[in-house]
C-alpha cells in the first residue's frame, strides 16, 4: 500500500502539465468560452461554484490539467459535446475541411464537391446591427458551425452549400433568395 505522501505527489503530479497538449486545450478552452460570450466569473455562476475562475482560468492557460470528468462537467455547461471541447489533434482531416457530422457522430471529410462560388463568407462584426427576426437565429446556427470547426474568427466565416441550405430552409427561402436576404441585410462579405 503506497503512503500518503506518495499518493499525494502522484495528484500533484497529475495536476502539472508537462508538455503542450495543457496549453493547446487550455487555448482551445479559452475560445470556446470566449465564443459562447461567457466570462470566468460567468462559469463559476453557472456551475454553482464548482468551477472557480481562478481553476477555469489555470486550465485556460495550461498551468493545470483538466480531468475527463471535470471536462464532461464543463461540456455540460457549455451545453456542447465532449469532443467540441477538445482542440484538433492535428490529424490528417483539417477542422475546417469537415462538412458535416454524420449520424454516428463522426465526421466526414470534404471530397471536393462544393464548389467555391457555392461558398458564401459572413461578415459576423455586422450580425450585432441586423434588425429583424433573423439575427438571434442566424447567430446561434453560426456558432454552432464555428464551435464544429474549432474556428474561432469572431470577424468572418465562410460557409459552405449545405449550411446556406439548413440557413435557407430555417427561414424557408431558396438557397439563392437566402443569398440575397444576406446581401441586403449587409453580411455578406465580398472577395
Amino acid at each position: 500500500m503506497a503512503s500518503q505522501a506518495a499518493y499525494a505527489e502522484e495528484i500533484a503530479a497529475d495536476d502539472t502539465p508537462e508538455n503542450a497538449d495543457a496549453q493547446n486545450l487550455g487555448s482551445h478552452l479559452r475560445a470556446v468560452r470566449r465564443q459562447m460570450g461567457l466570462s470566468l466569473q460567468a462559469v463559476e455562476s453557472l456551475s454553482d461554484r464548482t468551477f472557480k475562475s481562478s481553476v477555469l482560468g489555470a486550465y485556460e492557460r495550461g498551468e493545470r490539467n483538466i480531468s475527463i470528468p471535470r471536462l464532461r462537467q464543463l461540456a455540460r455547461i457549455y451545453d456542447v459535446s465532449l469532443d467540441q471541447l477538445l482542440p484538433d489533434d492535428g490529424g490528417e482531416v483539417d477542422s475546417r475541411d469537415i462538412d458535416d457530422a454524420v449520424p454516428d457522430g463522426s465526421v466526414r471529410a470534404r471530397r471536393g464537391t462544393t464548389k467555391d462560388s457555392e461558398k458564401i463568407t459572413i461578415d459576423l462584426t455586422k450580425l450585432d446591427t441586423v434588425k429583424g427576426p433573423e439575427r438571434d437565429p442566424l447567430r446561434r446556427f453560426l456558432s454552432m458551425i464555428q464551435i464544429k470547426r474549432q474556428d474561432f474568427d469572431d470577424k468572418r466565416i465562410t460557409i459552405r452549400a449545405g449550411d446556406l441550405h439548413a440557413i435557407a430552409y430555417l427561414f424557408g427561402l431558396a438557397p439563392e433568395a437566402m443569398t440575397q436576404r444576406l446581401g441586403k441585410l449587409g453580411l455578406l462579405v465580398q472577395s
